[in-house]
């Protein structure tokens, strides 16, 4: 009886699914334009997979906040151009460097891995096509950035 409790509860564990606060259908499509405004680089920060689907991560650009991510989830955030830090915030942190141009739009993925406690992170740049093919089926999450 113990061990049919503690499977259920390790299956009840393994479906739920973190949520973060999401924004407008509006400012998603717009997000999905794929520009940058004038002037300014444009971020993407995704997550397109469903590993680790319990756990929200916490993205920074330059050391501040832009929000968590949950599965299926993206931000984009616009810099100025020059040189950005991109990083997660999980088990094991991870950063990718990325030197902006204005007008230019930049991807980065957020790949979960397994932690020992937890799940951990990875940031990897991509190319735009793999970037704009893999945010499609995300939803932009609101950022504070």
């Amino acid at each position: 009886m113990l061990t049919r409790v503690a499977l259920i509860l390790t299956a009840l564990f393994l479906s739920a699914c973190a949520t973060v606060p999401m924004t407008s259908i509006e400012v998603d499509a717009e997000g999905k334009s794929f520009k940058a405004p004038a002037q300014k680089s444009r971020i993407y920060v995704f997550r397109d997979e469903t590993m680790g689907s319990a756990v929200k991560v916490t993205a920074t650009i330059d050391g501040k906040v832009i929000g968590q991510t949950a599965p299926k989830t993206y931000f984009a955030v616009d810099v100025p151009p020059g040189d950005h830090v991109v990083s997660c915030m999980a088990e094991t942190n991870s950063s990718a460097q990325v030197t902006t141009e204005k007008n230019k739009v930049y991807y980065v993925w957020q790949e979960m891995k397994m932690g020992l406690w937890t799940a951990g992170c990875s940031m990897q740049k991509v190319s735009e096509v793999e970037g704009q093919r893999r945010i499609l089926a995300c939803k932009r999450a609101y950022s504070q950035y």
